[in-house]
């Protein structure tokens, strides 16, 4: 029985499950949104929700200041500097004024292969969603067609005997 027991398996070891978690966390945080199977992404919803939580409440106190404490302790899970300092300057100050759901939870259906429910992980404040692609210009796409039509023909060369 499983009574107490808060958590996924993920049919994984303690070390791997952990070393998933951190490889997902670091992946949302530097792309702001990531496709995974719905287990996954709701265990790792879990996971970067404490992350951003704790930088979070040490900008709130700190202010412009680097709490370092708070990035060592963050650094211990994110390993890539950069994703670190990115969630000190751009994420958590502007979750600043939530009280938590910072990630939203998305099921895409199933996956084709083998049937696995997938889902989309994303950080909610970033859903700025895809940016419509700008018509290309009409005139030069005509003036392109024009020149493929004007191919010069040249004079055919006789075969050489």
């Amino acid at each position: 029985m499983r009574h107490r027991k808060s958590g996924r398996k993920l049919k994984r070891t303690a070390s791997h499950k952990k070393a998933t978690l951190i490889a997902l966390a670091t992946a949302l945080l530097r792309n702001k949104k990531i496709k995974t199977t719905l287990a996954k992404a709701k265990e790792a919803r879990v996971y970067v929700e404490r992350l951003i939580t704790r930088a979070k409440n040490a900008v709130a106190n700190e202010g412009e200041k680097k709490n370092i404490h708070a990035r060592r302790m963050i650094s211990r899970y994110i390993k890539d500097r950069e994703v670190v300092k990115e969630l000190f300057k751009e994420i958590a100050p502007k979750v600043a004024a939530r009280q938590g759901g910072y990630t939203r939870v998305v099921k895409l259906g199933q996956r084709y292969g083998d049937g696995a429910e997938v889902a989309v992980l994303e950080l909610v404040d970033f859903n700025t969603g895809q940016e419509p692609k700008k018509p290309a210009d009409k005139t030069k796409v005509k003036k392109e067609k024009k020149a493929k039509k004007e191919v010069p023909t040249g004079t055919v060369e006789q075969p050489k005997e």
